[in-house]
């Protein structure tokens, strides 16, 4: 078995690719494509419109005897939660890479997330029949932006128009496609092409043999390296996440997807290869980090990676096994939020449509249909083993918007639907203005939402109007102080009463808010742990409720310095309220400040135009970091703030007559300024 993601840059082939794999294992009767929106792993109607895939799509194949899961997951940065999720639960990934451009930057993005979840590689250089194609560009592009040693496996016969088929480094043939790619015929290379193959072979080896005894051994003693013995080293190095092996093709021309698909069996590791998962158990007090097998007969465990709303079937969640059988039909229990479920039917996808299984077992990839309470990141076990697999982190929504319903009848029924959404998609946050009684919803850019919107327009066919967007700014302090809250309230004839110190300070950016519990009671009794979770509670409702503007606050560490209780007083709702007045008390005497989202933008541009487009940059509050020349294009690396990027498409396009392309990225937080 093979759980495989397929991951790059928009535009680079993914999903074009992934058709081209369906079709040569015979999963699918005909070959979809992209642009004429036939595309089956592209099912939502968005993604057929827009010629992008918005939603990672999850299928499964066989090629000589393996099960090979594949996701096809998105390449704009907008879906970057979709890719991180999906990575989280492969045990390898194919990185296509754009023969023209080369490492593209969503390219690098994935890449850091894929090194974040020790997910072993191979690369796939694809698009070798456009205009200004490189094999050996990408090759150095490769090595010197991902910082990973390359090794070519093929090279190309020929590039642009002339692009006709491949050369295997390890076999020494050439092999062709004919029959729109159905027929792959290998025979031996060439004369003139002998001196290029001979040259990379020498390479090839050179490399493995850094990472390889028995391969410099072999070579140094002048023996005949054997094609199996390659393979077997190249699949370690993979596993070890020591090298890149690179093919090479183009996908729409049909050429070089077989191999590739070899190369998927040949290199990248079953679920029982990889290095165990690691989980942490649930004591009384604490948790113990355990190593987690891929076991058939261990107890059940597996992580829900993804949850999709279906209109017939409800709540579709994909999950991966990485312990034991889950059998349909069968009790489970959500061990993160302690509650059992029951999973009424077990279902092998394929893209949208799907067939019944009888059970998942470990190191596989199905959906589960009759789990309620279930959301991304939860873990499924059972009762007796409660361990936790950890949950998914998603970066901040950046951009907000307000929409309401167009009639008071509708108003609940949006509620609903974007409570919806909001559970399928993790980066998308939804809060209601207590002064304006607005919904704001926010979410990872303005393809996002516009994404999102029309999704509320058209499949749930619900009336609403749409404002402008908006920045989601946060709140932080400059300055430490320390206030002494005393909280004094009767209810229903008793009193309430509470007393507390606390300190907070500014953190360094990005460090998060910390947390800490440093005092001891001056009353005579100990302290019950509900008051210290009520004090707790407080704080933390506060961080998210901000100190002036109503913003989240960001970067604060509050610690509690001492506390005075008594037990006929004291009450979780007194030392609730007064922790949340002492931190709003402390925080507005502390310098409180306003941060917004600075992004990282990437931008590339015709060279006749980089001038204007540096220009439109800087107009606009950005900084320029940096600039690389390209054969064809000059790519900028610029840092601008959030507020100022809206409509930036529309100026680009005017002033590099529609040929400039960027990308947007949150970067950090940063004091607003007075502009």
């Amino acid at each position: 078995m093979r759980n495989i993601g397929i991951m790059a840059h928009i535009d680079a082939g993914k999903t074009t690719t992934s058709e081209r794999i369906l079709f040569y294992t015979g999963k699918s009767h005909r070959i979809g494509e992209v642009d004429d929106g036939q595309a089956i792993m592209d099912w939502m109607e968005q993604e057929q419109e827009r010629g992008i895939t918005i939603q990672s799509a999850s299928t499964t194949t066989y090629w000589n005897k393996h099960q090979i899961n594949i996701i096809d997951t998105p390449g704009h940065v907008d879906f970057t939660a979709e890719v991180e999720r999906s990575l989280r639960v492969l045990d390898g990934a194919v990185a296509i890479f754009d023969a023209v451009r080369g490492v593209e930057p969503q390219t690098e993005t994935v890449w850091r997330q894929a090194s974040k979840y020790n997910v072993p590689c191979i690369g796939y250089v694809n698009k070798m029949d456009r205009l200004g194609a490189d094999f050996f560009y990408v090759l150095d592009d490769i090595k010197n932006k991902l910082k990973i040693n390359t090794i070519a496996l093929q090279i190309p016969i020929g590039k642009e128009n002339s692009f006709e088929g491949v050369i295997d480094l390890i076999n020494m043939v050439e092999i062709h496609f004919e029959l729109d790619g159905e027929k792959v015929i290998t025979t031996p290379i060439r004369q003139h092409h002998t001196e290029a193959a001979n040259k990379w072979r020498e390479t090839m080896i050179d490399t493995l043999s850094g990472f390889s005894d028995s391969i410099t051994e072999k070579y140094l003693t002048g023996e005949e390296l054997d094609a199996a013995h390659i393979r077997k080293e190249i699949r370690e190095a993979v596993i070890k996440r020591k090298i890149l092996p690179v093919f090479t093709g183009a996908s729409r021309r049909n050429i070089g997807v077989q191999p590739l698909i070899d190369a998927i069996v040949d290199y990248l590791p079953a679920p029982n290869e990889t290095h165990p998962t690691i989980g942490h158990r649930l004591k009384k007090d604490e948790t113990e980090d355990i190593s987690i097998p891929c076991d058939p007969n261990g107890q059940p465990l597996g992580l829900v990676f993804k949850i999709q709303n279906d209109r017939e079937a409800g709540s579709l969640c994909y999950i991966r096994m990485y312990s034991g059988v889950l059998k349909s039909g069968q009790t489970v229990y959500n061990v993160g939020k302690k509650k059992r479920e029951r999973a009424l039917r077990i279902l092998r996808m394929h893209s949208n449509k799907s067939d019944a299984i009888d059970n998942l077992s470990a190191g596989d990839i199905g959906v589960i249909i009759g789990m309620k309470f279930a959301q991304t990141g939860d873990t499924i076990g059972c009762e007796g083993w409660p361990v936790l697999l950890e949950n998914l982190q998603f970066p901040e929504p950046v951009i907000s918007i307000s929409i309401e319903s167009k009639t008071i009848s509708d108003q609940d029924k949006l509620k609903d639907v974007l409570s919806l959404l909001s559970k399928e998609d993790p980066t998308f946050t939804i809060r209601e203005n207590d002064e304006t009684g607005q919904l704001i919803i926010s979410g990872m850019g303005e393809l996002h939402l516009d994404v999102l919107v029309t999704r509320i327009l058209k499949e749930y066919k619900l009336g609403a109007k749409v404002g402008n967007p908006q920045v989601t700014y946060r709140e932080s302090i400059s300055k430490v102080n320390e206030h002494t809250e005393n909280f004094s309230k009767i209810i229903a004839g008793k009193e309430n009463a509470a007393k507390l110190t606390l300190k907070v300070e500014p953190a360094g950016r990005g460090m998060g808010n910390k947390y800490i519990f440093a005092a001891a009671s001056s009353g005579k009794s100990e302290l019950p742990s509900e008051i210290l979770e009520a004090i707790e509670r407080g704080i933390n409702g506060s961080l998210a409720s901000g100190i002036v503007m109503g913003y989240p606050c960001i970067d604060i560490t509050v610690t509690v310095t001492s506390i005075q209780y008594s037990e006929l007083t004291g009450s979780e709702f007194a030392y609730e309220a007064c922790a949340s007045i002492a931190f709003d008390e402390a925080c507005r005497d502390a310098g409180p400040i306003l941060l917004e989202p600075i992004m990282e933008i990437d931008l590339s541009s015709p060279h006749e135009f980089v001038g204007e487009v540096m220009s439109l940059v800087t107009q606009r509050g950005g900084h320029i970091l940096n600039m690389n020349a390209k054969a064809d294009e000059d790519v900028i690396k610029a840092k601008a703030p959030m507020e100022k990027m809206f409509g930036f498409m529309t100026s680009l396009r005017s002033v590099s007559q529609g040929r400039a392309t960027f990308s947007l990225e949150f970067s950090h937080f940063e004091k607003k300024s007075e502009r």
